[in-house]
Parts: structure tokens; C-alpha cells; sequence
């Protein structure tokens, strides 16, 4: 037994993320209107939003929830799961509007991202079967697959060559195989390929889950998400998406067959023993969803806008990957990005450093997350800033 007291042990550690550029303190945040945010008392333009779409700050969407609320009365409380009593018929609603965008039989509404990533895995796998994620998969779906009683594999980042050697060794081995990835990466930026990982499925007989948390409502003519302009949403077995990113809410939704549905509200833990959303936050989701399916000049405003800051960046000598609306500009190290950080900051730009555990190590980085209703004008000044920030 050690004979060091609990709180100094945690205050070692503390020290010990202050000196490896790891500690982290809740920011000190105000007010919020479009583009700007206050941080600390001062206003910066934010860059570090997932309102992909500005969403968020649509005064008229807010103005026409505030008359349906004064209206139907939504209740700020479900008060119960949806097993219970929670289950109100704004969900029926909601889910079946999904379903039909998607073109599936079936959706089914959840209380965020990480309650659908840590809950569906663990739901349908079991110690027969395998789980192949992707190595950059975020920290919702590797909590899934550790909480899951299946066994576990990480393939290359996006190498579908080295998935399919896996692929290839598990066959016969597993009652079932199971493939999950994002559909844009959250750290950077990049796309899966989705139809080379449909393919792969059908040959191998696997299932397919997809996170589209940053794809959906960026992607495709209705905002579907990356399986929309690549014509694989009818094969993907799950579909994860998001309203917290560009559907400007809480919550989070999947898209699957009925029996999948059936089954998950059956044994998905995270589903079955969790108060159900508000019918108020339900309301807001309905509305932003319908909305966002009709923004088809925003999602190319927005891409248009990411493609030129990257490659303005690239000018300039930094490794941006990715090809979406998510802009990392790699440091390296932690102090590096925390230094760059500031300068940012004192230029009256907020663009976050990331650092490990989130990114891997010396793999540091400041995220730009762009939205639709930025100009150019508001960060073409961002390369040079970086720039002296970097030295």
C-alpha cells in the first residue's frame, strides 16, 4: 500500500501534465453572436465552433422556435427515459424524418454522440465476434470497442489495404467482424473512403458503422454527410450522425434496418437507462435538421473557403492534411502549439491547440474549424499570423 496521501498523488500528476504542456482549464466564455465570441473578456473571432453552418446563431430560426414554443408549450423536462415514460412523440417524429432523408427503415435518437458510440458496439458485439477501427478513430468510438466484449484491432489510418489484410485473416475465425470508422476525421480533417470500406463489407461478410459527427449537414445536397455525394448510404449498415456539430443542437441520431433498431432499444445500455432528451431540445433538432437540408450554397461556401485557407497555408511551409471544412495546422510539439495559440489569441483569433492525448504524440496542432458564414476577408491574414507564431 502506498503512503503517499490521495491529494498529493493528484497534485504530482497535475504538475506532471503542466511540465509535458498537457494541463488544460475551462475558458472563461461569454457572449456569442455569429462569428464572435467573448473568451475572458475579450472578443475573438472563433474559429473553434462546430456551427459548421452558423446554425446557431440564425437569429430568425431562434425568433420562429421562441413562437412554436410559446405555442405548443414544449416541455423543458422529459422527466423519464424513453422506455418509460420519456418516449414523447417528437421523438416518432424526428426519427422518421431521419429514416426518410436517409432513405432507411429506421432511426433512433440519442442523448449525444458519445451515448451512441460507447452504447451500439457494446450492444451488438460480443467475445465471438471482432471489431477493426480505424487508428484515428475519436475517443468515443474507442471507448465503445474498450467497453465491448469483443476482441480488438486498429488498422493504418485509412489504409483500406491493411484493413483488408485483417479482413482476410479473421474470416472463419469470428462469428462477426465488425468495421467502424468517421466519415471525416475529427483531428484531421481527412475523408474515409467510404465506397472502397462498402466494398470490403461485401466481400467479407462484415458490418459497417460509420460516424458522420463532422460530415452531416457539411456533405451532400440534403447534408447527409460523406455517404451522400458517395452514393453508399443504402450500404452502410449504421449511420451515426450528430445534431451538437452543424445541426446547431443536442443529441444524436442513428440510421439503420428495423431489426437493428428493434434490437438496440432492447440491450444499448446507454439508450435504455438515460432520462430522455427534452421535447423542447427534440423541437429545436426537428427544425434545424429541416432547415439545414435546404443549404446547399452554405456547404459549398464552406468547402470552397476551407480548400483556400489549406492551400494558403501550404504556401506558406505547413503540413495541413485533410480535405474538409477541419483545418489542422501541425506544430508538433505542445508548447509550440500553446504558443501559437496565443499569438492567435492576441490577434483577436480564438483557434485552440490540441495536443495528446486528443492528437498523438509530437503531433500538436492548431484546429481551425471553419463556417459557413465566414468571409474571406475575416482569415486570410491567418497563414502570416501562424507564421510568426511558428518560429
Amino acid at each position: 500500500m502506498s503512503s503517499i496521501p490521495f491529494h498529493a498523488v493528484i497534485r504530482g500528476r497535475l504538475d506532471e501534465l503542466r511540465r509535458e504542456g498537457r494541463y488544460r482549464t475551462l475558458p472563461d466564455v461569454g457572449e456569442r453572436s455569429g462569428t464572435s465570441i467573448r473568451v475572458e473578456g475579450k472578443p475573438l473571432l472563433n474559429l473553434s465552433s462546430n456551427d459548421y453552418l452558423g446554425l446557431g446563431d440564425d437569429t430568425g430560426l431562434r425568433e420562429e422556435f421562441a413562437a412554436a414554443y410559446r405555442r405548443e408549450g414544449y416541455l423543458m423536462t422529459s422527466s423519464s427515459s424513453r422506455l418509460l415514460t420519456g418516449n414523447h412523440p417528437l421523438y416518432e417524429l424526428l426519427e422518421r424524418e431521419l429514416a426518410d432523408l436517409y432513405s432507411r427503415q429506421a432511426a433512433l435518437v440519442f442523448n449525444s454522440g458519445y451515448h451512441a458510440n460507447t452504447g451500439i458496439l457494446p450492444a451488438l458485439s460480443g467475445r465471438h465476434d471482432l471489431i477493426l477501427s480505424d487508428r484515428l478513430n475519436h475517443a468515443s468510438i474507442i471507448d465503445g470497442t474498450s467497453i465491448a466484449g469483443a476482441a480488438y484491432r486498429r488498422y493504418r489510418h485509412n489504409d483500406t489495404a491493411h484493413l483488408e489484410e485483417l479482413l482476410a485473416q479473421a474470416s472463419g475465425k469470428y462469428r462477426q467482424v465488425f468495421i467502424i470508422t468517421e466519415s471525416v476525421f475529427s483531428m484531421d480533417g481527412d475523408l474515409a473512403d467510404l465506397p472502397k470500406l462498402v466494398g470490403l463489407k461485401k466481400k467479407y461478410g462484415a458490418v459497417l458503422i460509420v460516424d458522420e459527427a463532422h460530415g452531416a449537414g457539411v456533405f451532400g445536397a440534403r447534408g447527409l454527410g460523406l455517404s451522400e455525394p458517395t452514393g453508399t448510404t443504402g450500404d452502410i449498415d449504421i449511420i451515426v450522425g450528430t445534431f451538437g456539430k452543424a445541426f446547431a443542437s443536442t443529441g444524436a441520431y442513428a440510421v439503420m434496418d428495423d431489426v437493428l433498431r428493434e434490437y438496440l432499444v432492447n440491450t444499448m445500455r446507454p439508450f435504455i437507462f438515460t432520462t430522455a432528451l427534452p421535447p423542447a431540445v427534440l423541437a429545436w433538432s426537428l427544425m434545424t435538421l429541416r432547415r439545414q437540408s435546404a443549404m446547399q450554397g452554405e456547404r459549398a461556401r464552406l468547402l470552397q473557403l476551407s480548400s483556400r485557407l489549406r492551400r494558403a497555408l501550404v504556401a506558406k511551409g505547413f503540413e495541413v492534411p485533410g480535405q474538409s471544412h477541419i483545418v489542422p495546422v501541425i506544430t508538433g510539439t505542445n508548447r509550440r502549439a500553446l504558443a501559437v495559440a496565443a499569438i492567435l489569441r492576441d490577434a483577436g483569433v480564438l483557434g485552440m491547440a490540441v495536443r495528446p492525448p486528443t492528437v498523438p504524440e509530437n503531433r500538436a496542432r492548431i484546429r481551425l474549424s471553419l463556417r459557413a458564414d465566414l468571409e474571406w476577408a475575416d482569415i486570410e491574414h491567418l497563414p502570416d499570423l501562424i507564421t510568426g507564431g511558428s518560429l
